[in-house]
């Protein structure tokens, strides 16, 4: 589980070339550069898939940077990356400034994650309803023992509003109402990890990847929260890839890489490796999951 490797990179930058260092790129290369932008969920996975795709194809350098799903959109629309990596949809507002630079995006969907709710290793509470997240992100259930935990005041840990993973929470789980103001809004999902385990009161939300340690095994300092539709209902684990790909769990989305119109060779020639077999192999490796059938049918059709 390479993610575990690199928590705490909230701003990645690959510049690799078959092994060579930064300094050796050229300016030539670096004008050619493929520049990939957006979701800090999904960063270290396309690292790691542009490091593994630049060793088989050394003469197409790729730049990949985080910031958040907002900042990757609006490089599309400023025309300063070539993808934009996004953990949520795109909204109505970017398509307009889509349309008004004359961009029509193509999307192409290359994992699934299955979003998930931790909480401290202390913590007695095992499974929670999507209204109960929902409610105690709002900050309308304050303390533990409204849930079946301690009586002890609710420590929330979210991400900032630039985060694609902030608004799909909102919109899918709040019912787009605000977050609490008390909620701590962490850079990325690593700082989430590390203050739920600090904080024995503590509760966040981040990517089913970053749920691996180093050696790729699920970390035992955190508790993962089974989560179910509705109170009574069966729980599940966003770990359960039968579950996430049924529907079961239910805070699943998928995540996308986005171009302004069709993509150029190289990008496309990337793209296809990243949902292909080789790409799709470090989907699972990273601890996200794989895109069915009719996701990849959609992004072949894209690419052409």
């Amino acid at each position: 589980m390479r993610i575990g490797k690199v928590l705490g990179v909230g701003l990645v930058i690959v510049a690799l070339i078959a092994g060579a260092a930064v300094t050796s790129v050229t300016a030539a290369q670096r004008s050619k550069m493929i520049q990939i932008k957006g979701s800090d969920t999904m960063v270290n996975l396309v690292q790691i898939m542009a490091e593994e795709f630049m060793a088989k194809n050394p003469n197409i350098p790729i730049a990949v940077l985080g910031g958040g799903s907002g900042t990757g959109i609006v490089g599309l629309i400023n025309k300063t990356c070539d993808v934009a990596n996004h953990s949520r949809e795109i909204k109505k507002s970017e398509y307009e400034q889509m349309a008004a630079q004359n961009i029509t995006p193509r999307e192409f969907i290359i994992a699934v994650d299955g979003l998930s709710v931790i909480v401290n290793s202390k913590n007695p509470v095992k499974t929670l309803t999507m209204a109960d997240v929902g409610a105690i992100y709002r900050g309308d259930i304050k303390n533990w023992k409204d849930v079946g935990g301690p009586d002890k005041a609710i420590s929330l840990y979210g991400r900032q509003s630039n985060s694609g993973t902030y608004v799909f929470m909102q919109e899918f789980v709040l019912g787009n109402k605000n977050y609490s103001s008390e909620m701590k809004e962490m850079n990325g999902n690593a700082q989430i990890i590390e203050g739920v385990i600090k904080d024995e009161a503590g509760i966040g939300y981040v990517g089913v990847g970053y749920l691996f340690d180093a050696s790729g095994k699920v970390r035992s300092d955190l508790k993962i929260v089974e989560i179910n539709k509705e109170k009574g209902a069966p729980a599940f684990s966003p770990l359960d890839k039968k579950a996430v790909d049924s529907g079961d769990y239910p805070i699943a989305r998928p995540l996308y890489q986005s171009t302004a119109g069709k993509p150029s060779p190289d990008v496309a020639k990337f793209l296809q490796f990243v949902t292909g077999p080789e790409g799709q192999k470090i989907v699972e490796k990273e601890g996200f999951f794989t895109i069915g059938s009719g996701h990849k049918a959609q992004n072949d059709k894209n690419l052409k």
